[in-house]
């Protein structure tokens, strides 16, 4: 009987137009605008030298510490700024067309003149800053004590260094992923419409065929088992399928970690039929309704997970770290982001864990709520 039901419950999910496009077709068509919307985001965020001028008056020419200076953090495919050397006017004009961030003019200190205030300018304010005060230090120390001039020279050439820079073995670290592990775990947790189908099938007052299903000599717990089984093989069918395309056709990186990737895959998806399940346990009315909270409930959680915008998990796990540990997207997400980026598996095991605790109170509900339903009459 298990097996005649699996059979013709796999057949009836499979035509269910509606869960395949939910589980299937609209993540992927959602992971395909993800990728033309989000396909430069990481290269955005490499630095650009900053357009800067400085005015060649008197004061400048014959300060040459501050020249030197200057022309070192100008050259080189890292340098600091691009900087031209121009008149008082020029420098004034460049800076009202918007062609540079600002000028520089020299008194007895470096002057920072701006138009408006943005991350370019606090970074040439804050350079300048720190050349005026080493040069100042240098002034003080001539003043004073002049023969010691030439060992701080030396020190401020060649700084003490407190930290060693060390190559990381695993993958840098992509702000774009976020969106397509969150798009993930949404699929996942769309399984959820398959549980609470699963138990809408064995609620005798809401169709006519559960209400058969109760009549038949079968336990119901071993029909719901056999349906469950169905949909979980359909559902993981989907998310493979979503997994392929991401990563053959649109290339997102999950790591080396394909075992793992695969139990995280597993767990994440019983999570979502589970969830769903005691959905439709608890609430005794329509199955729109039941739709209605676990989208509602879905879309808040991905929401949470840096879906919508990626730094509001960051901002969650700062500020309130607790619904972190509480929203099923969020730990699936996280799980996912743990195999790609970390070197250790604390992490990705404390969110594994989580989830299947979540696994298992979902299913023990659902549960304690369906053996104790009886029905006056059918």
């Amino acid at each position: 009987m298990f097996r005649h039901i699996f059979r013709y419950r796999l057949k009836k999910l499979v035509k269910t137009k509606e869960m395949i496009f939910w589980t299937l077709a609209f993540p992927i068509i959602l992971s395909i605008f993800f990728s033309m919307a989000f396909q430069n985001l990481d290269s955005s965020e490499g630095f650009d030298p900053i357009n800067t001028a400085v005015v060649l008056n008197e004061d400048y020419r014959n300060t040459e510490f501050f020249e030197e200076i200057l022309a070192d953090v100008s050259v080189g495919e890292d340098r600091l700024m691009n900087l031209q050397e121009t008149s008082q006017e020029e420098a004034e004009k460049l800076l009202e067309d918007g062609t540079i961030s600002g000028y520089i003019t020299a008194d007895e200190m470096l002057e920072l003149h701006v138009k408006s205030s943005g991350l370019s300018q606090n970074i040439l304010r804050l350079f300048l800053d720190n050349l005026n005060q080493t040069f100042a230090v240098i002034e003080d120390v001539a003043s004073t004590d002049p023969a010691q001039i030439e060992p701080l020279i030396a020190a401020i050439s060649d700084p003490r260094v407190y930290t060693e820079e060390m190559e990381k073995e695993t993958a840098p670290p992509s702000q774009m992923l976020n969106y397509f592990y969150s798009l993930i775990a949404m699929t996942c947790m769309y399984g959820a419409f398959f549980g609470a189908d699963e138990v809408t099938e064995i609620q005798a007052n809401i169709s006519d065929l559960a209400a058969r299903l109760n009549i038949a000599p079968v336990h119901k717990m071993k029909a719901f088992l056999a349906s469950s089984a169905a949909s979980y093989l359909v559902l993981m069918i989907n998310v493979s399928i979503l997994l392929t395309f991401l990563r053959f056709a649109l290339g997102i990186e999950f790591g080396e970690r394909i075992g793992l990737l695969i139990l995280t895959t597993f767990v994440a998806t019983a999570t979502g039929i589970s969830f769903g399940a005691f959905i439709s346990a608890l609430i005794r009315k329509g199955f729109n309704l039941k739709v209605a909270l676990i989208v509602s409930v879905t879309m808040v959680g991905s929401f949470l997970s840096g879906m919508m915008y990626a730094q509001m998990k960051y901002i969650i796990h700062n500020n309130l770290p607790i619904l972190s540990y509480v929203n099923p997207v969020s730990l699936i997400t996280d799980s996912f982001y743990s195999l790609y980026y970390f070197d250790t598996l604390e992490r990705w095991f404390t969110n594994i864990v989580i989830l299947m605790i979540m696994t298992f109170i979902f299913s023990t509900a659902t549960y304690m709520v369906l053996r104790r339903r009886k029905y006056a009459s059918l």
